[in-house]
């Protein structure tokens, strides 16, 4: 086991439910990470994050979503989360940021919520066309693609997290 990963075992639960909402926004979700600590490895970590994550209700769901900002913009600020979301959607090219914007603004009329997608690893081109075919899916659907997502993201960042110390 990893100091970082004992020190997160042994931090008191305030300590670990804020590091935890940098990885998922949701005080639900915090509130049941800590708690459900020790962790044997860093595997069991995450598969308790995931889980977590798609167990959240609704509003809990959306209590995260309005951490993250729009696929295509830069968040701001110099905190992890804000650094981490830079590094997320660094293959956004400036060319599509105006058609992203404008499917956003599609999107949220929609469903009520930002658009969500783990970023990493993904371009421009390819956001953008998970944006639009997303747009096809009926409320249910999306909000089960939304957990989804939202998992993949916690746990790439609770990853980061426990590698960099927390």
């Amino acid at each position: 086991m990893p100091d970082t990963l004992a020190g997160f075992n042994a931090r008191p639960a305030a300590e670990a439910e804020a590091e935890l909402l940098a990885c998922c926004a949701s005080r639900a979700f915090a509130g049941k990470v800590a708690a459900l600590r020790p962790y044997d490895d860093l595997d069991r970590l995450l598969d308790a994050a995931g889980a977590a994550v798609l167990e959240l209700a609704w509003d809990d769901v959306l209590e995260a979503l309005r951490a993250h900002p729009r696929i295509g913009e830069r968040a701001g600020g110099d905190g992890r989360e804000a650094s981490w979301s830079r590094q997320e959607q660094s293959g956004v090219e400036d060319d599509l940021r105006a058609a992203l914007a404008d499917g956003n603004r599609a999107y949220e009329r929609r469903f009520g919520h930002v658009y969500l997608v783990c970023a990493t690893g993904l371009t421009g081109a390819e956001l953008l066309d998970r944006l639009r075919r997303r747009l096809g899916n009926d409320e249910e659907r999306e909000r089960e693609v939304v957990r989804g997502e939202l998992a993949a993201i916690t746990r790439l960042r609770l990853g980061r997290l426990v590698k960099e110390g927390t």
